[in-house]
């Protein structure tokens, strides 16, 4: 039997039927190869059967749960596009994203039922499945289990698996497109750099509808036949038993840094054997040196990296060996993707000089989904624009200095301020709004605001609170609000952010645009 070169369930059905491919934490589920495989044909039958055809959407609203997986693989098989939905985005978020996306089926988890319920009634979605943990009697056990046959539909490597929307610079969100093509060289790339072989055993704690989570390392292990271990959400505690425990096996670990620093200021982090770990991947956000060496204290070897949804994500790593030498560093161009740093003018830059990376490469997404003006904004002569600012060393080392684009990282996840201006924009009080990322112990940066009240107008923090509260995911609210007169603007009435940092944080606040 020929078996797709994106179909790589399949193809591990087959090589190793018995092995067990993964194991969740919270229902004590263990799934293997040839389960994972037959889970997900019977679902292609059931996609198929009620309508879905070839480019359609399938969007999914859950906790890490093996069912991302079986949705991924199904609609690998007959030519479908998955839609991981963020669970911590509020109704509004969601509702533009599935008006945007307008996908044909919403599978939802139990405890998302209300949202979902609004969801599929506002977005005219006609088809539903819930899941329910360890409840073989939920509407998707009962459609896994009619088992309908299916027409297996080609694909190419053009072809899209997936969207995962990320937020945007205009204040909405936008669908990355991702391809085979794209999930198969970050396959390449990441396994290549962490060593991942069928003997891999990956903890999986990062949110599956973020490409952090679903492609480093999750699917690139599945990929070569490893193992992934997921935990619904991440808990410091849980994670550090799951490590130590010598019956999981773990081997490898993928998070954004915070994760890394609340293990290390849990209790149990000194007393956790680490022994087994032969890769722990960081990436999201600069990762600070105290915890890279608090790691490598502990004989973990550091991977560090940086890319974007945009670059499946992999797109720049600096290897565990050069981790202590090269603190800082995100490391060099993977294998297969080209960069340059660029100026202004689209001139490449001197060693050691700032500019603007640009990336290159068959991991490179080609374009937004429904929307041609956020693509041709997005490229030159084929050059993925990331709006972000490095450097690069003598050796070839790239740093990121700065973003050039007023996004902020907090806890792993992007944040455009324009998003939440807009949103702070809808309260009828407010006459200015500008939002700057600042400094936290905890999440990296936060969101700071701010306002401008209208002449005999009123207003609270505890008002601008509830009303982003009730529009906007928690990572995304600013955690500190301060009232002006006006906001400092250029005399093309552009917001002076740099002047607002300087004030926030001093003369030395990092330049960005």
């Amino acid at each position: 039997m020929t078996v797709k070169y994106y179909d790589w369930v399949e193809y591990q059905s087959n090589f190793r039927p018995e092995k067990v491919a993964i194991k969740e934490i919270s229902s004590s589920k263990e799934l293997t190869y040839r389960t994972l495989n037959d889970r997900s044909k019977a679902l292609a039958g059931w996609l198929q059967k009620n309508g879905l055809e070839k480019g359609d959407r399938v969007a999914i609203l859950s906790h890490n749960c093996a069912e991302v997986f079986e949705l991924e693989f199904a609609c690998g098989k007959i030519g479908g596009i998955e839609l991981p939905l963020n669970w911590r985005l509020t109704k509004p978020e969601l509702e533009y994203i599935l008006k945007d996306s307008s996908p044909k089926v919403l599978i939802y988890s139990i405890e998302f039922k209300e949202i979902a319920e609004a969801l599929l009634k506002d977005c005219d979605i006609k088809n539903s499945l819930e899941i329910e943990e360890n409840n073989f009697s939920s509407s998707y056990e009962a459609a896994i289990s009619e088992n309908n046959d299916f027409t297996n539909i080609e694909c190419t490597h053009d072809d899209l698996i997936m969207l995962m929307y990320t937020s945007g610079t205009t204040g909405h969100p936008k669908g990355a497109m991702i391809t085979h093509r794209m999930q198969f060289f970050n396959i390449v790339n990441l396994a290549s750099t962490a060593r991942i072989t069928d003997k891999a055993v990956q903890l999986v704690s990062l949110p599956l509808f973020h490409t952090g989570g679903m492609n480093c390392y999750a699917n690139p292990v599945l990929h070569n036949g490893g193992q992934i271990i997921l935990t619904k959400e991440f808990d410091p505690g849980k994670a550090l038993e799951i490590i130590n425990n010598p019956e999981y096996g773990v081997t490898h670990l993928f998070a954004v840094p915070a994760p890394y620093q609340f293990m290390m200021l849990h209790p149990d982090f000194d007393n956790t054997d680490f022994s087994r770990i032969q890769s722990a991947g960081v990436g999201g956000a600069p990762c600070a040196e105290v915890i890279l060496k608090t790691w490598q204290d502990k004989g973990v070897e550091f991977s560090q990296g940086w890319g974007m949804t945009e670059t499946s994500p992999a797109a720049i790593s600096l290897s565990g060996d050069e981790a202590a030498r090269k603190i800082g560093s995100a490391g060099k161009p993977l294998l297969h993707t080209a960069v340059k740093i660029v100026d202004e003018k689209g001139k490449e830059v001197k060693k050691g000089e700032v500019g603007e990376i640009l990336i290159k490469g068959p991991n490179i997404t080609p374009g937004y989904w429904n929307n041609e003006e956020a693509t041709k904004n997005s490229f030159i002569d084929g050059w993925l624009k990331t709006g972000d600012a490095a450097q690069m060393d003598d050796e070839g080392f790239i740093y990121i200095v700065d973003r050039q684009k007023d996004m902020y990282i907090s806890g792993g996840e992007n944040v455009y301020p324009a998003e939440v201006e807009n949103i702070i924009y809808q309260l009828p009080q407010i006459a200015e709004a500008a939002i700057i990322g600042v400094p936290d112990e905890k999440w990296g940066e936060v969101g700071f605001a701010f306002i401008v009240i209208k002449e005999n107008e009123t207003l609270s923090e505890e008002d601008i609170y509830d009303h982003c509260l009730k529009n906007l995911a928690k990572f995304k609210i600013p955690k500190g609000v301060e009232f002006i007169e006006a906001l400092p603007r250029n005399a093309t009435g552009k917001v002076l952010k740099r002047t607002l940092r300087e004030e926030k944080l001093g003369a030395t606040a990092p330049a960005i645009s």
